[in-house]
C-alpha cells in the first residue's frame, strides 16, 4: 500500500469536504471526517477490482482457468463493494469520488506490477487483497472512533469478503 496510514491525508481531506444538509444523525465533524475515508476506500475498491480484472485478463499458465474464474468472482464481488462504499458516502452527505481520474489519484494501493508469469500475478493479486483487508480494518477502527457502527459494519462485511477473497487467491500459492 502506497500509505497504509492515511489518517493525515483522510484528516486534510476531512477539512475540505462539503457536505450536503442531511438529516443523518453523526454530527458534521463525524460525517466529515468519515466521507473523506470512505472515498479513500471507494478508490482503494476501485483500484483492486481493475487490478483483479488485468490479472484475469492476463492470466495464462497451469491454472489458467481456475484463476481466470476466480479473478472474475473476485472482480464481482469487489464491484458490489464499491457500490456499496459509494452508497454510504451518500448517506452521509457527501459526493461519492468514483470517476477513475478520482480513484487514480486516491488510491493508497500500489500499482499493479503487470507480471509475466502466471505465479507473479497470484502474488500481485494476493498483495492488493491483503492491502485492501488492512485498510478495511483501518475503517472499522475510524468507524468506531467516530461512532458509527454502520460504517464499521459494512467495512466488517466487505473486510470479511476481502480475507476470503485472499485465502482463496494464496492457495494457489501452496502445494
Amino acid at each position: 500500500m502506497k500509505n497504509h496510514s492515511n489518517t493525515a491525508s483522510t484528516t486534510a481531506a476531512a477539512e475540505k469536504t462539503q457536505l450536503r444538509s442531511t438529516r443523518h444523525p453523526l454530527n458534521a465533524e463525524a460525517r466529515s471526517a468519515m466521507v473523506a475515508m470512505l472515498n479513500t476506500r471507494l478508490a482503494d475498491a476501485i483500484d483492486l477490482r481493475l487490478q483483479v480484472k488485468q490479472a484475469h485478463w492476463n492470466m495464462q499458465g497451469p491454472s489458467f482457468i481456475a484463476l481466470h474464474e476466480l479473478y472474475d468472482e473476485i472482480a464481482d464481488s469487489v464491484n458490489n463493494a464499491v457500490d456499496d462504499i459509494a452508497e454510504r458516502v451518500v448517506q452521509l452527505g457527501g459526493v461519492a469520488a468514483g470517476s477513475l481520474r478520482q480513484a487514480a489519484a486516491n488510491t493508497t494501493l500500489d500499482p499493479y506490477p503487470n507480471p509475466d508469469q502466471w505465479k507473479k500475478h497470484v502474488e500481485a493479486v494476493a498483495s492488493a487483497l491483503a492491502a485492501m483487508s488492512a485498510a478495511c480494518l483501518e475503517t472499522i477502527s475510524a468507524s468506531e472512533e467516530h461512532d458509527d457502527p454502520i460504517t464499521a459494519d459494512l467495512f466488517t462485511r466487505v473486510g470479511g469478503e476481502i480475507d476470503k477473497h485472499l485465502w482463496m487467491v494464496e492457495s494457489h500459492l501452496h502445494g
